[in-house]
Order: C-alpha cells, then sequence, then structure tokens
C-alpha cells in the first residue's frame, strides 16, 4: 500500500489531492478495532477494556519515537541503536532504482552494504522523526477572525507560515507542519527531526520482494519479503538512537495476539458527505481508472521493447500498476451499496439533530446542501482543472522543474501570505530539495509520459479549446514533448541550482525551451487555480468545517480524526477472516512459498532462495494478517507487541482494505505484515548478512 506521491510530488500541484479525491476532515466514528489514533489521545482504557493491556504514555511516545516518516509517502521504524531504519522495499524503490545502472541493477538483484563504508547514500529520501506536538487552534483563530472572503485563507496561511518559521528557527536539521485535523476545528503544529543524510544498506531481489507481483496486490494468502533497511547519519556518522528504536521480538506472534502499529497514514474520508462519496463514485474514480490504466499499457509496451526500457521504467509502473488496483477497490467499495447506505444514514441522522435546534439550524443547516451545490459546478468543469493546474496533462518531471522555477521567481517577491502556499518560505524548503536532486532524468520515458498526457489534455478538453491550442500549435502531442525534452538543459541538476534563487528577470530572459514553455502557458495555469480554489476549495473547506463544529456541538470531540499523514496508533489482533465464502488463515509459512512457486513471473523465487532451500525451516511464518486499521501511507509501520517489540513490518492490506479510505469492516478489513521470524531468517541462512542480523540482535 502506498501514498501515491512520487519523491518529486513536492513540485506537483499541492491542489491536486483535492480533486482526487475531495476530502472531509472530520470525527470518525469507533466501532470495535478501527482507529488512526493521536498520539496524545490513544484510548488506552478503551484497550484494556477489550485485551486486558492499557499502553502508558511512556509506552506510547517510546514506540512513536522509534518510528518514522519518509517524506514520499511511507513509514518506517529505527531498528537498532546506530540509526537503522526498517522500512518496505516498495517504499525504498526510488532509491533503490536511482543506485542502480544499467551494468548494475539492485533493484532486480538486490543490494547488502557488508560494510559500513559501502552502504549508499541515497539521492532523495527524507527521514522525519515526531519530537513535538502542540496546539495552535486559538493562534489561527485569532488570525482569521473578522475577516472573509480571501483576506481568511491569506491570513491562515502568513499566520501558518509564521508559526513554522519560529518552529523551525532557520534550522534545516528541523522541519514544522502546521495540520488541520477535524476540518480545522482543532489545529496543531507537527515539529519533526529531519534527516536527509539517508543511506541504502540492503535490500532483496524485486522477485521475493513482490512475489506474486500485481495478481496478489492486496490479496491474502502472501508470500513476501517487503523490506530494505536504511540508515540514518548525522555529521558523517550513524544516527545515535539508542534511547528509541525497537527490538525485534525473540518470538513470532500467534492466532489471536494483540498488535499495535505506528504509521504515517494518508488521508481518509471516513465522514465524507454522500454527496462527495456519489462524486468519488461516478466521476473521479472512473475518469481516474480509465486514465491509469492507458498510462499502463503504455509503459508495459516500453517495459517490453528492451531490457534498459524495462529497468528505467520499472519503477512508475509498479507504480501506476498499484494505482489502477487500488483505484479499482476504491471504485468497487462505493459501488457496492453499503458504504454509502451507511454514510447515509449517519448523515441524515446528524442533519435531523442539526435540523431540531434553531440555534444548530442557523449556523449549519445549509452546509451539506451547499456541498452538494458545490460540486454541481465543479462537475462539467473538473476535467480542465484536473489536465491543466492539476497536472494530468503534463506528466513530466523537466516540465515541474520549469513551472517550479518559473513560478519561485514570481512568487519570492511577495510578502509570505500572499504566496501560492507551496512558495511560502516554509513550504519551499520541499521543493528546493527536489529542484536541487541529483536523481537522473530518463528522457524517453520522459517523452513518453509527456506525449501521453499532452494527448490526454487535448482529449480531455477538445483539439480546438483556446489552451489546448497554445500548448500545441500546429503539433503532435509527441512532437512537442520530443522537441522540448530534447532541447531543455534542465535535466543539468547544477543548472537547476543556479536558477532556484534565480529573480524573475533571469527567468523571463531564459531561452531554455522547457522553462519558456512553462513560463508561456503558467498565466493560464494559474487561472485554473484560482477559479479552482475559489470554486472548490474555500466553499468546501467552510461547509466542511461547519458539519465537523456541528459534529462538535452534539458529539464532542471523542473520537479520532481523519488521517493526515502524521503519526497515528492502531491496535488489533491477529486473525483470519473469510473472503468468497472460503475460510482464510491468518498466517502463512516459508515453506508455502516454495509451494506456490512456479519458476515463472510472478511466481519465480530467486535462485538465492532456492539454493538455501535446505537451510530454511518450512514451518517458519512468513506473512501474517492482523485487524489493525491501516490505510496508504502505513506501508513500513512497525507491529509491536505489548512489550513494545517489533513483531512485523506493515506492507499491504487485503483487497477489502482498500475501501479503508471510507470506512473499516473489521470483519474483512486486515492489515498485511512479515513476520519478525522471516526477516531474521531470510537475513541469516538466505543473504548471509551477517553484520546487520548482529546489529539486529542487540
Amino acid at each position: 500500500m502506498r501514498l501515491t506521491f512520487s519523491l518529486h510530488s513536492a513540485l506537483a500541484s499541492p491542489l491536486l489531492v483535492l480533486a482526487a479525491p475531495l476530502l472531509v476532515l472530520a470525527v470518525a466514528p469507533a466501532a470495535a478495532d478501527d482507529g488512526l489514533w493521536l498520539p496524545d489521545a490513544f484510548p488506552s482504557a478503551r484497550v484494556e477494556k477489550a485485551y486486558g493491556f492499557a499502553p502508558s504514555q511512556a509506552w506510547l511516545d517510546h514506540v512513536g519515537l522509534a518510528s518514522v516518516r519518509l517524506a514520499g509517502g511511507c513509514s518506517g521504524s529505527f531498528v537498532s541503536a546506530r540509526g537503522l531504519v526498517q522500512t518496505n522495499h516498495h517504499c525504498a524503490r526510488d532509491c533503490i532504482a536511482q543506485l542502480s545502472t544499467a551494468t548494475e541493477d539492485l533493484v532486480e538483484s538486490g543490494f547488502f552494504a557488508k560494510a559500513l563504508e559501502d552502504e549508499r547514500k541515497c539521492p532523495d529520501v527524507e527521514i522525519d522523526q515526531l519530537v513535538a506536538i502542540s496546539d495552535v487552534t486559538a493562534r489561527i483563530a485569532g488570525a482569521t477572525a473578522g475577516r472573509d472572503g480571501n483576506a481568511v485563507a491569506e491570513a491562515e496561511q502568513a499566520a501558518e507560515a509564521a508559526i513554522t518559521r519560529e518552529c523551525e528557527g532557520g534550522d534545516a536539521a528541523i522541519r514544522c507542519d502546521v495540520v488541520a485535523l477535524y476540518s480545522g476545528a482543532i489545529v496543531k503544529l507537527y515539529r519533526y527531526r529531519r534527516y536527509l543524510d539517508v543511506r541504502l544498506v540492503f535490500s532483496p531481489e524485486l522477485a521475493i520482494a513482490t512475489f506474486g507481483g500485481d495478481l496478489d496486490n492486496y490479496e491474502f494468502p502472501r508470500y513476501v519479503l517487503d523490506v530494505t533497511y536504511l540508515r540514518v547519519y548525522a555529521d558523517g556518522r550513524p544516527l545515535d538512537t539508542s534511547a528509541n528504536f525497537l527490538r525485534y521480538a525473540a518470538r513470532d506472534v500467534q492466532p489471536g495476539e494483540l498488535t499495535f502499529t505506528a504509521g504515517n497514514p494518508g488521508q481518509t474520508s471516513r465522514l465524507d458527505t454522500v454527496a462527495q462519496l456519489a462524486f468519488e463514485r461516478d466521476v473521479t474514480l472512473p475518469r481516474n481508472l480509465f486514465y491509469y490504466s492507458e498510462l499502463r499499457g503504455l509503459l508495459t509496451a516500453f517495459a517490453a521493447s528492451g531490457a534498459e526500457q524495462a529497468r528505467i521504467s520499472e519503477p512508475l509502473l509498479l507504480d501506476v500498476e498499484d494505482s489502477v488496483k487500488d483505484g479499482k477497490g476504491r471504485f468497487y467499495a462505493l459501488a457496492d451499496p453499503p458504504i454509502i447506505a451507511a454514510h447515509g444514514v449517519a448523515e441524515r441522522a446528524l442533519r435531523a439533530k442539526v435540523a431540531a435546534d434553531p440555534r444548530l439550524a442557523a449556523r449549519y443547516g445549509e452546509a451539506w446542501d451547499n456541498i452538494q451545490a458545490m460540486l454541481d459546478r465543479f462537475r462539467p468543469v473538473r476535467d480542465r482543472y484536473v489536465f491543466t493546474e492539476g497536472g494530468q496533462g503534463f506528466r513530466s518531471y523537466l516540465f515541474r522543474y520549469a513551472k517550479a522555477l518559473v513560478r519561485h521567481a514570481d512568487e519570492a517577491g511577495k510578502l509570505d501570505g500572499q504566496r501560492l502556499r507551496e512558495f511560502t518560505d516554509a513550504n519551499f524548503a520541499a521543493q528546493r530539495e527536489a529542484l536541487a536532486s541529483s536523481v537522473p532524468v530518463e528522457p524517453e520515458l520522459e517523452k513518453l509520459t509527456f506525449a501521453f498526457s499532452l494527448a490526454r489534455l487535448r482529449e480531455a478538453l477538445g483539439a480546438d479549446d483556446p489552451f489546448v491550442r497554445k500548448v500545441l500549435g500546429r503539433n503532435e502531442p509527441a512532437a512537442v514533448a520530443a522537441e522540448l525534452i530534447d532541447k531543455t538543459k534542465l535535466g543539468d541538476a547544477a543548472l537547476r541550482r543556479s536558477l532556484i534563487d534565480a529573480d524573475a528577470a533571469t527567468i523571463a530572459a531564459s531561452d531554455d525551451p522547457m522553462i519558456m514553455f512553462a513560463r508561456k502557458i503558467d498565466p493560464d495555469l494559474r487561472a485554473e487555480r484560482r477559479a479552482y480554489e475559489d470554486g472548490v476549495v474555500d466553499p468546501l473547506a467552510r461547509n466542511s468545517a461547519l458539519i465537523a463544529k456541528a459534529m462538535f456541538a452534539i458529539e464532542g470531540a471523542s473520537s479520532y480524526p481523519d488521517a493526515t499523514f502524521t503519526l497515528r496508533f492502531s491496535y488489533g489482533t491477529v486473525k483470519g477472516y473469510r473472503e468468497n465464502g472460503r475460510d482464510i488463515a491468518p498466517i502463512t509459512t516459508i515453506g508455502g512459498a516454495f509451494a506456490r512457486a512456479t519458476g515463472n513471473e510472478p511466481f519465480k523465487l530467486p535462485d538465492s532462495w532456492l539454493a538455501a532451500r535446505g537451510a530454511l525451516d518450512p514451518e517458519q511464518p512468513f506473512n501474517f494478517v492482523t485487524t489493525n486499521d491501516i490505510i496508504e501511507g502505513n506501508s513500513g509501520s512497525p507491529v509491536v507487541n505489548r512489550e513494545a517489540e517489533l513483531v512485523g513490518l506493515i506492507f499491504d492490506g487485503n483487497y477489502a482494505s482498500l475501501g479503508g479510505t471510507f470506512g473499516f469492516d473489521p470483519e474483512t478489513n486486515r492489515a498485511i505484515a512479515v513476520a519478525v521470524g522471516a526477516l531474521r531468517m531470510a537475513l541469516a541462512r538466505i543473504y548471509h548478512a551477517d553484520r546487520l542480523v548482529e546489529e539486529l540482535g542487540r
């Protein structure tokens, strides 16, 4: 499971996520083992009542400090005293691919640094450790009091930027994020220690990290070693994490055993209005599925054209395949009547309570109808935003670089609160790193994806659309893409670094064709963004906040807010489930992997596994499922027991869990993890990674 971020996502529109899907951060009701719980509001008493164990605040603090966030969209944890981080192979795959060459494909063959000095620096990985949370609700409210219209957004942005600057204090090793919870009813400041010197220590072969391929993705039983070990360095030395790391448990979990996860779930929509869910089902998901299915076919054909083409396109193809399957799961979840029906029951009940109180009705009663009206207005112009400023019509890193350089030169001269949000002093750091990154850009792959997206832009808006004419002129999409990518020099990281802080005059004088292209169409993109912010973002935020406040007035803040890619805890048990008329056992074994292997992709085990078969215990637990509530972004999350020992590594959910964006069903939703014993056994007996085994044993 993953968020649909790339390592260059900072260069994409920050509003695209609001187009697909449209989200409301609101209070989520708790049932059974569901819950993406805030670290400072975990329901320990509820867990004790159900399972006889109450995690103390010290327990939660320890696990929280040992857990980390990978800024590219995943989770992880410190697992040794020397900065060793455990996460998923698919979370580190971009780094692994970037360290590969045409003659050394580390994605396919795997990697192990036999000595500390052999660990290789990832070009573009940021790891964040949450160290403090504070409430800034009153300060944000004070900044926006008495304002309306665009003045509210400007004041809020200026206040957030000031809070962030004060928190970071000019220290590049600190990252601070202002996070709205419950649709802004509560606003908190998250302070992180930020690590950019991250090095690759170990990764297995792709064949075992993705055993079963797309066929087994979001399925169970599974037989996957989806793991990578990274190491965080500080001042050129391994980071001292002796105070907070998760020790490997001596034994594997058993059916029925209580488990906890600590990770960074991305975004949920568990209390969207029925109108929003219907829009997601009828518009957003089908159109995105068409788009990504076509892109998958194009990338598959490209990968089949040669070994080098397969290597350079593999990370993107895997991401797109994951997006297609994830989109299907969400669509099927919403197409199945119970989810929207259940939301409808809850919505009608809340609206009835609001209507019964004249004071509440006057304040909040129109919010649901206002959201419906906004969606009705947005529906016919949705594709124009998504394919322009939203980015689906311009799928190119080189174009994103150019657009960021053009915009930064324009925005830098404005007051912080008046800039586009991603160009404030607090937020631009992420874009700066992406622009300066030494990650190689593959021109042939760029041409392929750029031409594809330009063709979809023309298809969505029409060949006679004035903006399409401005983009393409009289040329075909493939010709425009080839011309721009062949002639731009923005693939040179040194050139990009020299232009990051260039003034508007310098950018205006640039003769780089991609910068000239971005400069030409940026006024049109900005106009689409303004229309989207005024017509969709602002009314959605206002009315979502009204619904959240109505819920607060009636129910109080008795449960967890929707996910925000910040640290959350969940709890559950190791438990099987029933699917399609059959019982699914909760644990698979290493012997089962050999039984499932066919010798052909995607069920082909690596040679290292075949050679080591006699040294492996076939009864060793391999993967297991739990009732822990997880969603995308939880990839790489640690699974721990009551003693805060690591017993597993989250890497996926079952197919039913794809509906977890909208709700949680304890009977069917399952998290999938690699068992700690399988990790230990593979490292020792298959990969002979003795240095790593010794470190993990301490």
